[in-house]
Parts: structure tokens; C-alpha cells; sequence
């Protein structure tokens, strides 16, 4: 059935590296898109030529910097693609879909206390015009099975370990209420096809009760 969305959406989809994001980014879109849907898929950091270039130094460098340096450029990205990008798109009434947002943000460059969440939090929502996403969605297994799945080369913070990543999943889990004003957390254990049908169930229930 073809439902028509008349309002944007902006959801945002979250969670370590591993959990199989990109293949459930793809099935959410092609969903989105069946309800009548304009779509816009964006990637955080990246999808403007200054996050392109920050997402560079960030993720593919060797580049030593504090914690909040690193944070920094996170945002600077973040406050270009939602400038130039993502307020644009809901002005235009489309859906927009971000691979990450202010809360991996958050959670990656506060782990080993060097900065606060909460100073995070309010440094990132000024980036951002003080825009959040409608609904995030977090893919959640534990770090030791998402480091299992994944194969290739580690990024920056790929490269700092099972026990930094599991630190990680955790302030996931306990940040998120903070993202947006409605969460689901997704059990990225089970097959792509269970994982899929929570995912697709969730934000069926989302979108019908707005």
C-alpha cells in the first residue's frame, strides 16, 4: 500500500560499527520511498566537500588530537550538512535519513571522561541550530560480535578496541533518550531479515501515529 507522507521526517540510525547499519540504511529507504516518500540520505560526517574533508582527517588520519578538538571538527561538519543540506530538504517537505548524528557524536568523544555528555550535548545542539532528529533508531549487539562481522582496515575509532568499543555501545544505550524525542533500540543480534522486520515495525508505528 501506498501511503503518502505529507510533513517531513527527519531519523537518524545510530550504533557501533558492525551492528550492519548500511544494509538496513538501504532496506529503510526502500520502505520510506514505497510509502510515497521523497528521500534524502545523508552521512554523518560527510555529504558536503568541507565533511567530505573533515570525515577524512577524522576517520582516515592518524592525526593526534584531544578529545574535543576531535568533537569539534565533528561538529563543524554537522553544522555544514544541516545548514546547507538537511533544513533545506525539510523546508521541501522530504524524509531525511542520517548514517549517525549529534548522538554518536556525543557518546564517541566523551568516552574516558575527557569531555562531559552533557557539555557535548549543548555544543552540538547550538551546531546544529538546535535541530534533532524526529526518531532515532539504535542497531545495538555487543562490541565482541560487531568486531567479528567486520572486515577491512580499522578507522580511528575502529583501532582503539573490544573494550573501548563496548564503552561505547554503552554510552549508546545510556545517551540515546537524550537524541530525539522518540527512540527504538534494535536488536542487531538476529538475522538481517528479523532485524529488518523490528526495524521496519517500529518506524511503521512511528509514521502512522504522526
Amino acid at each position: 500500500m501506498n501511503h503518502q507522507e505529507k510533513t517531513s521526517v527527519f531519523i537518524s540510525v545510530d550504533g557501533i560499527d558492525g551492528v550492519g547499519k548500511s544494509t538496513q540504511l538501504e532496506r529503510l529507504n526502500d520502505y520510506l520511498r514505497d510509502r510515497g516518500a521523497d528521500v534524502l540520505l545523508v552521512r554523518d560526517p560527510g555529504s558536503t566537500e568541507l565533511g567530505a574533508r573533515l570525515r577524512e582527517i577524522l576517520l582516515g588520519s592518524n592525526l593526534e588530537m584531544h578529545r574535543r578538538t576531535e568533537a569539534m571538527l565533528f561538529m563543524a561538519s554537522r553544522c555544514e550538512m544541516v545548514e546547507a543540506i538537511i533544513k533545506p530538504a525539510i523546508a521541501k517537505g522530504l524524509t531525511v535519513v542520517s548514517d549517525r548524528f549529534l548522538l554518536a557524536n556525543v557518546v564517541y568523544q566523551s568516552i574516558g571522561g575527557k569531555v562531559a555528555a552533557d557539555q557535548l550535548w549543548e555544543l552540538g545542539l547550538l551546531a546544529n541550530g538546535n535541530l534533532r532528529p524526529d526518531l532515532t533508531l539504535l542497531f545495538d549487539m555487543p562490541a565482541a560480535d560487531a568486531a567479528a562481522r567486520m572486515c577491512g582496515p580499522a578507522d580511528r575509532m575502529e583501532s582503539r578496541g573490544i573494550e573501548y568499543m563496548e564503552s561505547v555501545r554503552q554510552a549508546f544505550l545510556r545517551e540515546l533518550p537524550k537524541s530525539s524525542p522518540e527512540v527504538a533500540v534494535i536488536d542487531a543480534g538476529r538475522s538481517p531479515e528479523e532485524v529488518t522486520k523490528q526495524m521496519l515495525d517500529r518506524v511503521a508505528a512511528y509514521l502512522d501515529q504522526r
